[in-house]
């Protein structure tokens, strides 16, 4: 968590550009009431004293009693009035900039062009501080600041106003602020850096309580009884996290303890001190009173001001972590003047390609030459770790390579825009989502400017198979496929919603790539593996009429899907080991031979599975 002074110190300055940019009249109108606010505790206090000089008699009373009374009573309702519409103010603050703050950050999030942000622990991490501060913390770190501002005010108002009538009693209370803000400055301090050491402990908390109400994780949970040790690792490190807590807890309860002796010494003592003055004749008994109005008002202001201390320490640190991700610079390095991508012509290359996911692992690549060309069905095979699921990340540009250059007709990916790119491109990912939508979004997604068409997400389904099933659902394509969220036109009755099998989400999944029109590119990556053989030859047949004219790459370890592919390449150890085509590739009887052969032996009995 960046929690340097001068890191903190430009949050403070972004926070403050940021309300200015959403609501600079309700900053103004915040800030003028808080500070009226202020004002009018300083006021108080002096007429508090008028009124009680004027009612004991003394010579040098500047109003009379009842007029004096008439001011307190008007400046406590005007105080309170602003009290109300400060709160009312800064509720409103709190919401805009909240809202405005959350759409930045995932305007941000979703800029990354790459993924490898996000299978980074340590953004998630940095992610999980920044979300913190898209709620209404973004706001109350303002309004704190402000509030803050105005309560420092208040202080040295009381200390001034009590030191024009009484200079030692003026003096004790400032040298009791000293001890108070150190002591509140160090606890801030280290509650910001306790948050550094939580933010993962909770993280993994989360991770396992998701898991034990996760719809998707219930059944291994309950079949495997994995729910105890869930529930145990899930316990241990809420017990950690306690622990951490629990010391710095201890820590402010000694603090505290002592400034709160501290606090009584001061007061007990300025109090015998204003008496023996009063009896002395140097005091009135309305100095007294302002006395002990600024006591209390000092003493409840650095109360204030200790708690508004520790939250914005934290409040900035976690906002520097939300600047941070606004502030970082793209993932993938894009050109300033992108050559604009066209229709595919003469294929997709892959030239000396190297990749690996970080310099400390091994690489997945090595010097992988291959070539698609346009209009061609290229299949790849291969067992697994090979590096398949690495070559699809390439060629959609989730990451670049370290060596080498992935081009399309010619141009490095890299000269490209990647968005234009990626709409030329239809992939089935193996591990494709499973949205809590309806039917109809859950296709539409795969080309949000076709969501609305219902005819074209109708035909995507008839060619994934999957429009009977979905055209027979209670509400037809606009059912729900998920119970975790209730419908919103079914009144979250408990039936909302449909659950779909494996192989039908296979499908829906399989429309969703299909819908794009313009994809030159169609990636498959394990486009049957959760359908029965029936539906996998259904599947494979509409394929083939779908990529007539278009680049394909299909990736499966079903061998049969393969063999009429226009060209077969076998990846080994991120080389490509083998290319061909299937009876030359069975002739060679390399790798492709014994994968198709082993597969095929479970299907005849004149030959040994051992095979």
């Amino acid at each position: 968590m960046n929690g340097d002074p001068v890191t903190k110190t430009r949050a403070g300055v972004e926070a403050v550009k940021l309300a200015l940019a959403v609501a600079p009249g309700l900053l103004a109108a915040y800030v003028l009431a808080v500070l009226a606010q202020s004002g009018g505790s300083i006021l108080i206090a002096w007429l508090t004293k008028v009124l009680i000089d004027g009612l004991t008699g003394n010579p040098a009373a500047v109003a009379a009693p009842l007029p004096a009374a008439v001011a307190l009573i008007t400046a406590g309702a005007l105080r309170g009035v602003l009290g109300e519409a400060g709160q009312f103010l800064s509720a409103q603050l709190e919401q805009r900039m909240g809202r405005h703050s959350h759409d930045r950050l995932y305007a941000a999030v979703t800029g990354y062009t790459g993924l490898a942000r996000f299978e980074s622990h340590r953004f998630q991490d940095q992610l999980r501080l920044a979300e913190q501060a898209t709620g209404p913390m973004s706001g109350r770190l303002l309004t704190d600041q402000v509030t803050l501002g105005a309560t420092m005010v208040t202080i040295a108002g009381l200390v001034v106003s009590l030191w024009v009538v009484n200079a030692v009693m003026a003096a004790i209370v400032v040298l009791s602020v000293i001890p108070m803000l150190w002591s509140e400055l160090l606890l801030a301090r280290r509650r910001t850096a306790l948050q550094l050491g939580l933010t993962p402990i909770e993280r993994r908390q989360h991770f396992y309580s998701t898991l034990l109400s996760s719809p998707e994780a219930a059944k291994e949970v309950r079949l495997f009884g994995i729910g105890l040790f869930m529930r145990r690792r899930m316990l241990a490190e809420k017990e950690h996290a306690d622990r951490l807590r629990r010391g710095q807890d201890a820590r402010e309860m000694r603090v505290q303890g002592l400034l709160a002796l501290l606090a009584a010494l001061v007061s007990g003592g300025g109090i015998i001190a204003g008496v023996l003055a009063v009896q002395a004749g140097g005091s009135t008994v309305g100095d007294l009173s302002l006395y002990l109005a600024a006591v209390i008002g000092v003493q409840s202001g650095l109360a204030f001001v200790a708690n508004a201390l520790a939250r914005t320490s934290h409040l900035l640190a976690v906002f520097a972590e939300y600047c941070s991700i606004l502030q970082t610079g793209p993932d993938l390095i894009t050109a300033k003047h992108p050559v604009a991508v066209t229709g595919l012509r003469r294929g997709v290359e892959l030239r000396d390609v190297w990749f690996r996911y970080s310099d400390d692992q091994p690489w997945v690549l090595r010097g992988v030459n291959l070539f698609l060309p346009q209009g061609a069905a290229v299949a790849v095979a291969g067992r697994n770790g090979a590096g398949k699921s690495t070559l699809v990340k390439l060629l959609c540009r989730f990451y670049d390579p370290n060596r080498g250059a992935v081009l399309w007709d010619g141009v490095n990916l890299k000269d490209l825009d990647p968005a234009q790119l990626r709409r030329r491109i239809g992939v089935l990912f193996q591990d494709f989502m499973r949205y809590d939508l309806s039917a109809a979004e859950n296709i539409g997604l795969g080309d949000v400017d076709r969501l609305g068409e219902q005819s074209a997400i109708e035909a995507a389904a008839r060619q994934a198979g999957i429009h009977d099933t979905l055209a027979s659902l209670p509400r037809g394509y606009a059912t729900y496929l998920t119970k975790v969220f209730a419908d919103p036109l079914d009144d979250g009755a408990e039936s909302s919603g449909v659950l779909l099998s494996g192989g039908q989400w296979q499908r829906v999944a399989l429309a969703r790539a299909l819908l794009r029109r313009h994809a030159d590119l169609l990636i498959l990556d394990e486009p049957s593996s959760g359908l029965d053989a029936v539906a996998e030859r259904e599947i494979q047949t509409a394929l083939r009429a779908h990529r007539e004219g278009r680049t394909s790459l299909l990736i499966s370890h079903r061998m049969a899907s393969l063999r009429d592919a226009d060209l077969i390449v076998v990846l080994d150890g991120g080389r490509v080991a083998e290319s061909g085509t299937h009876k030359p590739l069975m002739d060679l009887g390399g790798q492709y031979a014994q994968l198709f052969t082993a597969q095929a032996a479970g299907y005849r009995e004149d030959l040994p599975i051992g095979r």
